[in-house]
């Protein structure tokens, strides 16, 4: 299956590194336009929305091609959830509602 836009993915950049959670808004040729959080900041943001506390939003990004190290389909197994299921699990809500 192929990345469509919508999906939820895992991001990992290089110069600078950076791991990303998001949702595809777009992919052509040139880059990717997605509306993610880093990864390294998902467990603060997570808590933050639990206790209704304030948080940094998910931001609109355009990566050009030659950034992209892997685009990976955010998906789970019966063992792992995928980030997107362990934010509806934290939350109650959905990554889509944000």
């Amino acid at each position: 299956m192929k990345i469509e836009i919508g999906d939820s993915v895992i991001l990992v950049l290089h110069t600078p590194r950076e791991k990303l959670l998001g949702l595809v808004q777009d992919l052509t040729p040139t880059g990717l336009f997605v509306r993610g959080i880093d990864l390294s900041y998902f467990d603060d943001w997570c808590q933050s929305i639990v206790n209704n506390e304030p948080y940094l939003p998910m931001s609109d990004y355009f990566f050009p091609m030659w950034r992209i190290e892997r685009l990976i389909r955010d998906e789970g197994s019966e063992e792992t959830p995928s980030m997107a299921a362990i934010f509806e699990q934290r939350t109650g809500r959905s990554l889509v509602e944000f």
